[in-house]
């Protein structure tokens, strides 16, 4: 486990990645902006994308105690990755519920991520439960020991309870906790973090550079003040014309008029830009020109 240690992933080393450039232009809207490397048009549409899921363990979550913010920030890292994070979870901390949730995200994601409960506490379970999981015995690893050994000398004791976050399933990949010396592991396809955000998120940046790296997923947005209602029917037309690309609606109200913004998402950039296009020509067919912004414009 070294220096802002590297989770296992898997690279793409596809030929031509990060070697083509699109732009996206809109009749009207300005002069084309470049894409990022790596959009797809036409026939080079990628169908597949890299899935994750994130499972947030925690009663004190679902109690309303504490306020989660972890989720935001994984799903932002995941997607600048190309990683679309498709599902969020939030189960107690009850081993039942841990190992249907974690065993069925697994097996339909590539990556999934659990924060919380590998604390030194009595009701930190997540460790011991990911363990029974995998069939695993949970062991005292010494490089963990180390690692919070180092991090101890001269601001605590490390006592019984401390040394129980050394405790790691049998086989496990250790991932580097810079920030309290604690670790969290990886078994098989199933990453498990602290819930302290602070510390989950410094770890996460460690180990995101390690997973695959999927086709940049482009995102745009198009609002203007027309009600959502009056242009649900022909957005779900645009749906269905352009089924690789995402689109939502989003109904908003500024200075007391309604209005909408549509975001539309994908990894085909060619898809990407038909549907704004025809995003744009309906509002304008409302009598409102939208504005539009975002990475793919």
């Amino acid at each position: 486990m070294g220096p802002c240690h590297r989770a296992q992933g898997g690279r793409s080393d596809r030929p031509g990645r990060g070697s083509l450039s699109v732009h996206l232009a809109l009749s009207g809207s300005g002069p084309a902006r470049p894409v990022p490397s790596g959009a797809q048009t036409g026939d080079l549409t990628v169908k597949g994308t890299i899935h994750a899921a994130l499972v947030i363990i925690g009663d004190e979550i679902l109690s309303g105690r504490t306020q989660d913010r972890n989720a935001a920030y994984i799903a932002g890292k995941l997607n600048a990755r190309g990683i679309a994070l498709r599902e969020i979870r939030v189960v107690p901390d009850v081993e039942e519920a841990i190992i249907e949730a974690v065993g069925a995200l697994r097996a339909r994601n590539r990556y999934v991520f659990t924060t919380g409960g590998i604390g030194p506490t009595h009701d930190d379970i997540t460790t011991a439960t990911i363990a029974k999981m995998f069939g695993r015995a949970v062991v005292r690893n010494a490089e963990a020991e180390a690692a919070l050994a180092r991090h101890m000398i001269g601001r605590a004791t490390l006592n019984a309870a401390r040394l129980r976050m050394a405790d790691i399933p049998e086989g496990a990949e250790l991932l580097e906790n810079p920030v309290s010396g604690a670790p969290g592991f990886r078994l098989e396809n199933v990453y498990v973090l602290p819930g302290v955000p602070r510390i989950m998120q410094v770890m996460f940046d460690c180990l995101v550079e390690g997973l695959e790296q999927g086709l940049p997923i482009l995102s745009v947005t198009a609002g203007g003040y027309v009600r959502e209602g009056e242009i649900a029917d022909v957005l779900a037309e645009i749906q269905d014309r352009y089924p690789e690309t995402a689109i939502g609606s989003y109904p908003f109200l500024e200075d007391g008029r309604p209005g909408t913004r549509v975001v539309l998402r994908g990894t085909n950039a060619r898809a990407l830009r038909d549907g704004l296009s025809e995003t744009v020509a309906l509002f304008r067919t409302h009598g409102e020109e939208p504005d539009v912004s975002g990475d793919a414009v």
